[in-house]
């Protein structure tokens, strides 16, 4: 199993991402920052900051060893310096979800939704990275960072189109999305962005 990197992402007046629109999908909104930080393991404090939301990798717990090696195979890096578009969508999952066993939960996820299976047709383009929230008590249940290239926004936003009409996300109460652009100052510094 790969090593916990927990990751803070940070809505406040500095970072190397300009946040474009937050939208509040489902749910109650966050508070407007104009930039993101996007910071591995401790975060230092900062007076100007909005809001943190933090998350770390974690075991894969929907995904069939298939999926996962097919994921893999086609999953570009972060940090593409093409990459210059971002979306961060925290998302919290419903009591009802959360009290269904583990293998009814991948039934939803795979077999009825096709999580997986709609993920897969925006790689290599759109690189993604999950972490998990709920078990350090955070407002939201996962957090998801994809990037991409600006040309590749259409395919981008055709799956999130998919997976929200999904029968999965009817246990979503809680989503927002977080359009950001990379700072040119950051790209010109190679400032790394994940």
């Amino acid at each position: 199993m790969a090593a916990v990197v927990q990751t803070s992402f940070i809505g406040g007046l500095t970072g190397q991402w300009q946040i474009d629109t937050v939208a509040s999908i489902v749910g109650s909104p966050l508070e407007y920052a104009p930039a993101l930080e996007v910071a591995e393991g401790g975060a230092a404090r900062r007076d100007d900051v909005a809001w943190t939301l933090r998350g770390v990798t974690s075991n894969e717990r929907y995904v069939n060893r298939q999926e996962r090696t097919d994921l893999a195979a086609r999953q570009q890096p972060l940090g593409r310096p093409e990459a210059t578009r971002a979306v961060l969508i925290p998302i919290r999952k419903s009591d009802a979800w959360w009290d269904l066993t583990q293998n009814v939960r991948r039934e939803l996820f795979e077999a009825r939704s096709r999580h997986v299976s709609i993920g897969l047709t925006a790689l290599p383009e759109v690189a993604r990275r999950l972490l998990h929230s709920r078990d350090l008590g955070e407002p939201f249940d996962f957090l998801t960072w994809f990037e991409f290239a600006p040309e590749h926004t259409d395919r981008f936003d055709a799956i999130l189109e998919q997976l929200r009409d999904s029968e999965e996300w009817k246990y979503v109460d809680r989503e927002v999305e977080i359009r950001l652009s990379q700072r040119a100052r950051a790209r010109a510094q190679g400032r790394p962005t994940r």
